[in-house]
């Protein structure tokens, strides 16, 4: 089985997997959303709060065949199969889905990761991101939250994913 990505309508990711899972068992189609939990401030509290890594994109596990894409067509909040121009859907090469595979847990979520920055160098001591810590671009201390780059569909995409700052260890 291989990885691919509807490209929906933003906002209806969760509605697209209630109607493929109602549809489809799980063994013909497995989709995720993959979230990452972040803490947002609004009006001076702040809130935990759940994000899809890649808005308006619901990945699909499955053996895609020609009669299983019409069917996912014919969904009218799914606007497309990602794919190349002279073809109707393209897998996600094995070498992109890995690393998200990584961050997300089994109920598809990037917590939050536990760190450390010692002249200017960051150090995961525990979480999704520990082994990933180059693919860390920028921490945002007052926002708890670091930006990872990751390569999807071809190009690299910034991604910020929650992050816990721990004092240093000495």
């Amino acid at each position: 089985m291989k990885w691919y990505a509807l490209f929906v309508k933003t906002g209806k990711e969760d509605l697209v997997v209630k109607y493929l899972s109602y549809h489809f068992n799980r063994l013909e189609c497995l989709p995720i959303i993959p979230k990452t939990r972040i803490i947002e401030r609004t009006k001076g509290k702040y809130y935990e709060v759940l994000k899809p890594l890649f808005p308006g994109y619901v990945l699909i596990n499955s053996n895609m065949n020609y009669e299983l894409y019409n069917k996912i067509k014919m969904i009218p909040i799914v606007y497309n199969l990602l794919g190349q121009a002279e073809e109707y859907y393209t897998s996600i090469y094995n070498e992109e889905m890995e690393p998200i595979l990584k961050l997300i847990n089994k109920d598809n979520i990037i917590d939050y990761s536990k760190v450390y920055i010692d002249n200017s160098m960051v150090y995961v001591k525990a979480g999704p991101l520990k082994g990933m810590e180059g693919t860390i671009k920028h921490i945002n201390k007052r926002k708890k939250r670091a930006t990872i780059a990751l390569d999807f569909m071809g190009s690299y995409k910034m991604i910020n994913v929650g992050i816990e700052i721990l004092a240093k260890i000495e």
